[in-house]
């Protein structure tokens, strides 16, 4: 499952850089994550580092998009293999 960033963001800019696919964005009001590129850092690290630095807790999983471990890591890859063919 994705993770989703809640409407008690306050911007403080921590999570974007800690994003190892980049799927952190500025959105219209607050922060959001691209459940495309969210593989809930597995792959890079054992537990979500957007989770780990959020000063406010307002990163919770993504109820609407659901993935096993297993669909995480093949995104994973997935995002690895367009990474190296760019």
């Amino acid at each position: 499952m994705a993770l989703m960033i809640t409407d008690d963001c306050i911007n403080c800019d921590v999570c974007e850089p800690e994003c190892p696919n980049e799927a952190i964005y500025m959105g219209p009001q607050i922060y959001e994550i691209d459940p495309d590129k969210c593989t809930e850092c597995v792959g890079h690290f054992e537990e979500p580092q957007c989770q780990q630095v959020c000063p406010v807790a307002c990163i919770p999983f993504n109820p609407a998009w659901r993935e096993s471990r297993e669909q995480l890591m093949e995104k994973y890859e997935r995002l690895q293999a367009g990474a190296k063919a760019s």
